[in-house]
């Protein structure tokens, strides 16, 4: 089984890199850099660099000591992330985050505004039988919200981006949503910021 999971990591890892709107951030076009901008757009992001995988087995959800956490790169990460950003001219965002703490210290870095955890963003790597009524709570959640101008920021784990986008994300990159205004979303381009 656990070579089976290599396989199909190896093989998203490959389709993502050949994926054409796999865009850098400091390459990004006019097109691309509109949806991230425009109304209705949602920035999922995967945590900045955190060594590791998974969380060991004493992990607690409200202690830090007891998780995977970002190191020093992944601050200086999550840091760049939202200096391109505001670069960009987005200067705040409506930012939520998973409650594990690698995601909240993502959030907190990216200094966009204040952060409100979001437990629909919360990782279920480990936690298979949490995979459904994750994803159902945050598709919930996306059609709630209203299709305006400002950015709304969602920081979370691989796991959930992928189950609901398809998309295998590097760390600290990022999956743009476009929210319809009827409930549901296109997926638009993936950013990497760097």
């Amino acid at each position: 089984m656990k070579y089976l999971y290599s396989i199909i990591f190896l093989s998203l890892l490959v389709v993502t890199c050949l994926d054409p709107s796999f865009v850098r951030a400091d390459g990004i076009s006019g097109n691309h850099l509109a949806s991230i901008t425009g109304p209705g757009r949602v920035l999922m992001v995967r945590h900045a660099l955190a060594p590791g995988t998974g969380d060991p087995d004493i992990f607690r959800i409200d202690d830090c000591s007891t998780q995977r956490n970002l190191d020093a790169s992944g601050r200086k990460q999550a840091l760049a992330m939202g200096e391109w950003l505001r670069s960009q001219g987005v200067e705040r965002a409506r930012v939520f985050s998973s409650q594990w703490c690698r995601c909240k210290d993502t959030a907190e870095l990216l200094k966009l505004g204040p952060v409100t955890e979001l437990p629909a963003l919360n990782s279920f790597y480990q936690r298979w039988e949490e995979k459904e009524a994750n994803i159902q709570a945050l598709s919930r959640f996306l059609s709630e919200q209203p299709v305006d101008e400002t950015l709304i920021v969602l920081v979370t784990h691989q796991v959930t981006i992928t189950a609901l986008t398809g998309v295998y994300p590097p760390s600290g990159t990022g999956v743009v949503l476009i929210l319809d205004g009827e409930g549901g979303f296109t997926i638009g381009p993936m950013v990497q910021f760097e």
